[in-house]
């Protein structure tokens, strides 16, 4: 009788044994992967250049964006960023890439992650639509919002992807729109 006991129940070790390692990989594949770098520039206020094993590589700021460079505070936002990263060690939480090749990461310096703390100076919007589970962004741009900190001190910010999507002409201060 123990014989055919496990001839019939052989099979379920190694079954449990791969559903272990299934788990296992679902749960590393969620997690981001991290990489160590160093910033060597900054193009704007949420893309870096950043040295990373030898090769140069564009960054874009996960779950943020900031104020374009023709829009109050995108220069702001731009300085603020060369300031906390420029010539600094990283490391980046990489979450994938964008549309246009770039590499979206969380950027963690000794001083703190990159991200949050422009968020927190109302230096970026958090990007709902392409961080939607991201709570701590939206908490940080809560509280940015309430306190009137940077681009929130306007009585109606424009958000960038608006501005990016208006025509040209219509973005245009004084004499040039008609």
């Amino acid at each position: 009788m123990p014989h055919r006991w496990f001839r019939r129940y052989m099979y379920l070790p190694p079954l449990v044994l791969v559903l272990a390692c299934v788990f296992v990989a679902a749960i590393n594949a969620r997690a981001p992967r991290s990489v160590h770098g160093w910033v060597l520039g900054v193009t704007d206020g949420d893309t870096l250049r950043v040295r990373v094993e030898g090769r140069t590589v564009r960054v874009r700021l996960y779950g943020i964006d900031c104020p374009e460079l023709g829009q109050p505070f995108g220069v702001t936002a731009r300085k603020i960023t060369a300031g906390l990263c420029v010539g600094q060690p990283v490391t980046l939480a990489l979450h994938g890439t964008d549309r246009y090749g770039r590499t979206l990461a969380t950027v963690r310096t000794s001083a703190g992650n990159v991200n949050e703390a422009l968020v927190t100076a109302g230096l970026a919007w958090w990007y709902r639509r392409y961080a939607p589970e991201a709570s701590r962004l939206r908490a940080l741009e809560a509280a940015a919002r309430s306190a009137r900190r940077g681009l929130w001190s306007q009585p109606r910010p424009v958000a960038p992807w608006t501005f990016r999507s208006r025509p040209l002409r219509a973005s245009l201060p004084g004499p040039a729109r008609r």
